[in-house]
């Protein structure tokens, strides 16, 4: 199997044109993308970049305070931001009716997508949230003839095997936000407990407040049906994976249930696991049964310290946590699951990497891109608009000038929609800076996105790359000349006698490494020794400052 190669697109915002939206705008303000948006020609430029698969995020019907296009108002008091939260689910039937042309025909304009997606030779993968959903979940009828979650709770009991929730009889949520003027406060009564854990009436301002935990039990119940019942819906529809929100709150048993379950049946459909407990890594993959897990604690972690140090550099000595070293130490603690971590440089969660919390310049990017991208077969994973270099500081409304995307408010990201005006002109396919700046780029949008497609397009087809063994080679070149042991790092790629040297440079200074490939390399890569590439042959690479470089040995 190729190297999954995975981009994540909020469709709330990658189709929306506005050009000058308003900071916490309504949808009659500033609009919103459509699922027609993602067209044939979107789907082209994703698969001409190498992408195998597309995350819609977004899609299953969310709260939102906006009364607009087939949209229910919930109440704003609850609801985070105008258009709501993605994961506050408020009916897990339905599709939201924002993103529809004709909202009553939302569903059969998402299953249009799906097969849209298919012809392109690309896999679709959606959200499943176990944990917790909207708290006004249940208000739409879309999921009749479905089992509804918490229909037939007894609510005057905190805890009960075969409730959905967990209530707290004779008290009311206490919500930590204001309620707006001229409006009844929100009323839950009795309270139900809090999405992220939080078992009380009352949840901070910190907490999930928009969210209900669900109750899974003890052992099998009824909720479990439920929520299988729901994988099942969508399966049914052609979606050829999950990726799963916060997985380490709900039961292992569950989850690793359920995956058995779907995979009878449908046995190409792919589970992701939103994990960062590393220790828990093993049982996610083996135990509980899933494709792939994030790699946020590990490699992105690592990545993110080495770049914060080297981008923002006090002078002061580099700390073990800061080093190029632990890339090393995170495929060691890793061993035989590598193949199984989702990496990534940027999601939804994290701040864009070019922010000013981050990299600072999108152009810093190459050294982390080549290192999470290049290093082994795991998959890799593209946040929208990442290859031209966003940077996430718009300040949107409910999200703030954070150096993320936001997924609450009603928005369109500048740099996104120049990228769809070169998707749509076909400017991307020459990989010229020319051609892009001249279909709206701007420069260094062009720049990025050039390194960038090329990095992502080669790891996609090189067999080396993408099916190929590693072997690190900075131990054997801690005393090599030029080889800086704390901010450079190279290793091999092999598969089949195609053999890849990758050298990458973290520090902001130019580097003149020369290289050696110890014997030991040769025989475990079972790489052919000839007169011009031996064991102990010095190679000299130079690489820019925050950049890679990719040289093809044999």
């Amino acid at each position: 199997m190729n190297k999954p190669i995975i981009y994540q697109m909020l469709p709330r915002l990658w189709g929306n044109d506005k050009i000058r939206p308003k900071k916490n705008g309504k949808l009659a303000d500033n609009g919103t993308g459509k699922l027609s948006d993602i067209d044939k020609d979107t789907l082209e430029y994703l698969k001409w970049l190498g992408c195998s698969h597309v995350w819609y995020t977004g899609i299953i019907r969310h709260s939102t305070q906006e009364s607009d296009e087939g949209c229910i108002p919930s109440h704003p008091q609850f609801v985070k931001g105008k258009a709501g939260s993605p994961y506050a689910i408020c009916d897990y039937y339905d599709v939201n009716p924002y993103l529809a042309d004709n909202p009553e025909d939302r569903m059969l304009e998402f299953e249009q997508l799906i097969k849209r997606t298919h012809e392109a030779g690309l896999k679709v993968i959606i959200d499943f949230v176990p944990n917790h959903v909207a708290r006004d979940y249940g208000k739409t009828s879309a999921s009749d003839g479905h089992p509804m979650l918490g229909a037939n709770d007894d609510r005057e009991v905190h805890w009960k095997e075969d409730n959905d929730f967990f209530y707290y009889p004779g008290e009311a949520l206490r919500l930590p936000t204001p309620c707006p003027l001229g409006m009844e406060p929100y009323m839950e009564m009795p309270a139900m407990a809090t999405g992220n854990n939080c078992y009380s009436p009352e949840p901070g301002i910190n907490d999930w407040y928009e969210t209900v935990k669900i109750n899974y039990g003890d052992n099998h119940t009824a909720t479990w049906d439920r929520m299988l019942d729901i994988l099942t819906f969508w399966a049914e529809k052609g979606v050829d994976g999950f990726r799963c929100d916060m997985v380490e709150l709900i039961p292992q048993s569950f989850i690793g249930w359920a995956i058995s379950q779907i995979k009878n049946r449908f046995p190409d459909i792919i589970f992701i696991a939103e994990v960062y407990k590393k220790e828990l890594y093993r049982d996610y993959v083996h135990k509980v049964g899933f494709d792939y897990l994030y790699d946020k604690s590990g490699l992105y972690d690592t990545l993110r310290s080495i770049v914060d140090k080297n981008v923002n550099d006090n002078g002061m000595p580099v700390d073990l946590w800061q080093s190029t070293t632990g890339i090393t130490r995170n495929w060691q603690f890793l061993g035989d699951l590598q193949p199984y971590m989702l990496n990534f440089l940027e999601n939804h969660d994290e701040q864009r990497f070019a922010s000013e919390f981050f990299g600072r310049d999108g152009h810093n990017t190459y050294a982390p891109l080549y290192a999470s991208l290049f290093l082994n077969t795991a998959p890799f994973m593209i946040y929208f608009g990442e290859e031209v270099g966003e940077s996430g500081m718009d300040e949107e409304g409910f999200s703030g000038r954070d150096g993320r995307t936001t997924i609450f408010d009603w928005w369109s990201v500048g740099s996104v929609r120049r990228l769809r005006k070169a998707i749509a002109s076909k400017a991307y396919e020459d990989l010229k800076v020319s051609k892009l700046t001249a279909a709206g780029m701007k420069k260094d949008e062009a720049e990025i996105f050039c390194r960038f497609a090329q990095a992502v397009r080669l790891a996609a087809v090189d067999t080396a790359i993408s099916m190929g063994t590693t072997y690190d080679l900075c131990y054997c070149n801690m005393s090599s000349d030029g080889f800086d042991k704390n901010r450079h790092f190279a290793f091999l790629r092999d598969y089949e006698e195609h053999t890849l040297l990758i050298a990458i440079n973290f520090s902001d200074k130019a580097a003149e490494m020369k290289l050696v490939i110890p014997e030991h390399a040769f025989e475990w890569m079972g790489i052919p020794i000839t007169e011009k590439m031996y064991p102990g042959k010095v190679i000299n690479v130079k690489v820019p400052p925050m950049d890679g470089t990719v040289i093809q040995l044999v």
